[in-house]
C-alpha cells in the first residue's frame, strides 16, 4: 500500500512538470509556425495528452477487460470536459475563439452522441462501429487543419521567439514526463482500488480516467494560469475527440469490444457534460469562474453517485 502511494505521488509531480514544458514547447511552436495555439491544441498537445488514455484502453481491451477500455474513455471525456474546464475555468477565465464554439464543440458533441448511438444497439463496439468513429476522426483532422494557419487575433507581442528545435525538445520531454507520470499514476491507483474490491468499469471511469487524464488536467491548469486559454480548451476539446473517434476506432478495429458494465447513465453523463460545455461557451465566448464552479460540482455529484452506486 505505502509503495503504492508513492507511486502515485511521483506520477502527480512528473505529470506536473512534464506538463509546464509541454505548455511552453507548444506554445513556441505555434509562433514560431505561424500556427494558431487552438490548432497546436487540438492537434498536437491533444494527441500527446490522449497518448495514457490510448495506451490503457488498448492493452485493457487486448486483456479481456472491454469494461475498462470504454470507462477509461467515457470517464476521462466527463473528467475533461466537467472537472479540467472548471478548474481551469476558476483558475482563470477561458476564452473561447468563435470559430471553436461554431465547429470544435460541435464535433466534440457530435463525438459523443455517436458513442451512445452504437453502444446503444448491442451493447458492443464491433469492427464496422470502430471504422465509422475513425472515419469521423479523420474527418475532423481535415476540417481542423484546413484552418491551420494563425487568423492574427493571438496576442504578437507575447511571442518566445524560440528557436524551432527548442521548442520541439520541450513538446517531446513533456510528453514523455506526462506519459510515465500517469502510468505510474494509474498503476498505483488501479492496485489500491482492486485491493478495495472495486469493478472495472468504476475503476475505468473514475481512478483511470482521472489517471490517465491527469496530462489534460495539468495541460490546461498551467496553460489557463499562463494566459494561454487556447492551447487550455482546445486540449480539452482535441481531446475528447481524440478519445472516442480515434482511440475507441483504433482499438475497435483491432479487438472489437462488448460493453456490459458501463450504464447508460454513464453515456448520458457524457454526453450532457460537453453540451454544458457547448452552453456556457455562448455567453460572451468565455467560461466565467462560476460557470467553471457549476461544471465542477456536476463531476463531483457524477462521482459521488458512481462511489455511493459502487459501496
Amino acid at each position: 500500500m505505502v509503495i503504492n502511494i508513492v507511486w502515485i505521488l511521483a506520477g502527480i509531480i512528473l505529470v506536473l512538470w512534464g506538463a509546464d514544458r509541454l505548455t511552453e514547447g507548444a506554445v513556441a511552436l505555434a509562433e514560431k509556425m505561424n500556427i494558431s495555439q487552438m490548432v497546436i491544441g487540438l492537434t498536437v498537445v491533444a494527441f500527446g495528452t490522449s497518448m495514457p488514455e490510448f495506451c490503457v484502453s488498448l492493452v485493457s481491451a487486448l486483456k479481456g477487460t472491454p469494461d475498462l477500455a470504454v470507462g477509461n474513455i467515457v470517464g476521462s471525456n466527463i473528467f475533461n470536459a466537467l472537472l479540467i474546464v472548471g478548474v481551469a475555468a476558476l483558475v482563470a477565465p477561458m476564452h473561447i475563439l468563435k470559430s471553436s464554439v461554431n465547429k470544435d464543440l460541435p464535433f466534440a458533441v457530435l463525438a459523443s452522441v455517436a458513442l451512445i448511438v452504437l453502444c446503444y444497439f448491442g451493447h458492443d463496439i464491433s469492427r464496422i462501429d470502430a471504422a465509422i468513429l475513425f472515419i469521423l476522426f479523420i474527418v475532423f483532422m481535415v476540417v481542423t487543419l484546413k484552418g491551420a494557419k494563425n487568423s492574427g487575433d493571438e496576442d504578437e507581442g507575447k511571442k518566445k521567439n524560440w528557436p524551432v528545435w527548442k521548442g520541439v525538445l520541450w513538446v517531446v520531454v513533456g510528453l514523455l514526463c506526462l506519459i510515465f507520470g500517469s502510468d505510474i499514476f494509474v498503476d498505483g491507483s488501479t492496485a489500491i482500488a482492486r485491493l478495495l474490491g472495486v469493478s472495472d468499469a468504476v475503476i475505468g471511469l473514475t481512478i483511470v480516467a482521472g489517471g490517465t487524464s491527469l496530462p489534460e488536467l495539468a495541460t490546461s491548469v498551467v496553460a489557463a494560469r499562463k494566459g494561454n486559454s487556447d492551447i487550455a480548451i482546445g486540449n480539452v476539446l482535441g481531446s475528447n475527440v481524440f478519445n472516442i473517434l480515434f482511440i475507441l476506432g483504433v482499438t475497435g478495429l483491432i479487438c472489437p469490444m462488448t460493453i456490459t458494465g458501463i450504464t447508460y447513465l454513464d453515456m448520458s453523463v457524457l454526453v450532457f457534460s460537453v453540451m454544458l460545455l457547448w452552453w456556457f461557451s455562448f455567453t460572451k465566448y468565455t467560461i466565467q469562474r462560476w460557470e467553471g464552479a457549476v461544471l465542477l460540482l456536476s463531476y463531483l455529484g457524477y462521482i459521488g453517485w458512481l462511489v455511493a452506486h459502487a459501496a
